[in-house]
């Protein structure tokens, strides 16, 4: 087990070393330069060159790269002269509420999916089967800004009971007095995981219903419930532990889109609008935090992963 997790750590080290250089090429690449696209086009050669100077620029590739790393390993993501504003302050002023909305879209799709994934299952090729398989597909195929235009238009226009927008207050307590608000932002990120995880629980759950072990306790008289309950679903859910871990790229992708229809003030609206303006510093903070918490929620699957089912050390 040591052994494992020491192979999968070494493993994740290298993914986000991967991760930085790629960053770092892709803003060598800016036209211009850096310096060019944070100052803008009016800025002088002069105004350049000094910026370079100051920021060490003006090194050699491999030195510009492990100086910005070793800034990147301690959270110092540079500074936001738009927002005049140190990218760390902002990213740990808006990150907890990324975190709440994507937590608790999360904990909304394991609730709903489990239990719809098992009774299609149990009900397999009949009318829930075929209704829940139906509206999986469409709203797995549906845009995620497309899903929280219909459910505004809907719950907040048609019927009035949600706010159309999230809350605006600064902190987190607010978010849950006004908690209303955050309805239909769950919803709208919750709805494209509920999809697959749904079809990954049937899918599973098939699967196991059709082993030698479950033939043995039904041999034995034992009622399907049990079967179901203290057979099946421990080991139906060992797949959807590794889907947790693969799905928070999908849930901080569908943050941005989903902050961005109802206005919250989350890590997702701050890349957007940083997006719009040009704002360089802080769509590279972004993209650092939101890859290593992908592959640290995938490190953390994978290890849960092989606690729970020994073959996987295999």
């Amino acid at each position: 087990m040591i052994g494992y997790i020491l192979r999968r750590l070494l493993q994740s080290v290298a993914v986000v070393i991967v991760v930085t250089i790629i960053v770092f090429l892709l803003l060598q690449a800016l036209p211009g330069g850096a310096a060019h696209a944070i100052l803008g086009p009016r800025a002088t050669p002069a105004q350049i060159a000094t910026f370079n100077e100051q920021n060490g620029l003006n090194q050699p590739l491999i030195l510009q790269y492990f100086h910005d790393l070793g800034n990147w390993v301690t959270g110092n993501f540079g500074f936001s002269y738009k927002l005049n504003q140190s990218v760390s302050s902002l990213l740990w002023e808006r990150l907890p509420k990324t975190l709440i909305l994507s937590g608790l879209a999360l904990l909304l799709t394991v609730i709903v999916a489990i239990p719809i994934g098992i009774i299609q299952a149990v009900r397999r090729n009949r009318t829930f089967d075929y209704i829940a398989t139906a509206l999986s597909f469409i709203f797995y195929a549906a845009p995620t800004f497309f899903i929280g235009l219909v459910l505004i238009d809907w719950f907040s226009q048609k019927l009035p009971w949600f706010p159309p927008e999230a809350p605006q207050s600064d902190g987190i307590i607010p978010i849950f007095q006004d908690f209303d608000a955050m309805v239909l932002p769950i919803v709208t990120l919750a709805l494209l995981s509920i999809a697959g995880f749904s079809r990954y629980m049937r899918s599973s759950v098939l699967d196991n219903v059709n082993q030698d072990y479950v033939r043995t306790a039904r041999a034995k008289g034992a009622s399907e419930t049990r079967i179901l309950t203290r057979h099946v679903l421990r080991n139906a859910l060992i797949p959807i532990i590794t889907l947790l871990g693969l799905s928070l790229p999908a849930l901080f992708a569908g943050a941005l889109i989903t902050e961005s229809i109802f206005n919250f003030p989350g890590m997702g609206l701050l890349f957007w609008n940083a997006a719009q303006q040009s704002d360089y510093p802080i769509e590279l903070g972004v993209v650092i935090i939101t890859a290593f918490a992908t592959v640290i929620g995938n490190l953390i699957a994978d290890v849960s992963l092989a606690a729970i089912d020994p073959r996987v050390q295999l």
